[in-house]
């Protein structure tokens, strides 16, 4: 059906979250995260998808897993909208599925991580299904390439956060503060987090997916007693 980790929860799954994984990475990658974002109470089917393996033109045509060739290493990403929008579909398949199984779209969540963020802000962006949110981690929005590109339902309806790295190499800082621009000037609200790290993730900044989360998909954490 689809190629992925997926991680079940002790009771009966009623919510999902789906999380893409950055260039040359797998669906394993953020597997090792779950036990620090504090959702052990919720009941939360968690799927991190395998991307394919396919030539990168910037490695050298190298192969390696990707959701779409990055054919130029610039700072705007010009990104192979093809390629993006073929992923997106495979996400669309994902949340349907999820859907079938009886999990309410408002309370799927995706998550992704540099390219794999790349995807999910597009994916959710032109969904038409009232998903619960979108966390963008350390990436960029490539929505401003795509002429065909449409929001898929009211943009106030689609809540985003966005997390990026102070001390980036890889997708400077300032696309981050670009994806957050660009997102509110389209209607979506947008909130906007910076942490001092590279090109990666931090415990702090897990515990604080952990609580998006929880207050997303309706958890009965104290953060959101306290919301």
């Amino acid at each position: 059906m689809f190629d992925a980790v997926v991680v079940e929860p002790t009771k009966p799954a009623d919510s999902a979250v789906i999380w893409l994984h950055g260039l040359g990475a797998s669906g394993h990658d953020f597997e090792p995260a779950l036990p620090l974002l504090g959702l052990e109470n919720q009941a939360t089917r968690f799927i991190f998808p395998h991307a394919q393996a396919i030539p990168v033109t910037v490695n050298g045509g190298m192969v390696m897993p990707a959701w779409y060739d990055i054919e130029h290493m610039d700072i705007d990403r010009t990104i192979d909208v093809r390629g993006i929008s073929e992923s997106a579909d495979r996400i669309d398949t994902i949340i349907q599925v999820q859907i079938e199984a009886g999990i309410e779209p408002a309370q799927i969540l995706l998550v992704g991580f540099s390219q794999g963020g790349a995807v999910a802000l597009y994916a959710g962006v032109r969904s038409k299904k009232p998903l619960a949110g979108i966390l963008a981690l350390s990436t960029y929005w490539v929505g401003g390439q795509d002429p065909t590109l449409s929001p898929g339902r009211d943009p106030e309806t689609l809540p985003i956060e966005i997390h990026h790295g102070t001390l980036d190499p890889v997708v400077p800082y300032v696309l981050g503060e670009q994806a957050r621009d660009s997102l509110l000037a389209l209607g979506y609200p947008v909130t906007f987090q910076a942490f001092a790290m590279p090109h990666s993730v931090v415990p702090e900044q897990l515990m604080a997916i952990g609580q998006w989360m929880a207050l997303r998909l309706n958890s009965d954490s104290p953060t959101r007693s306290n919301e």
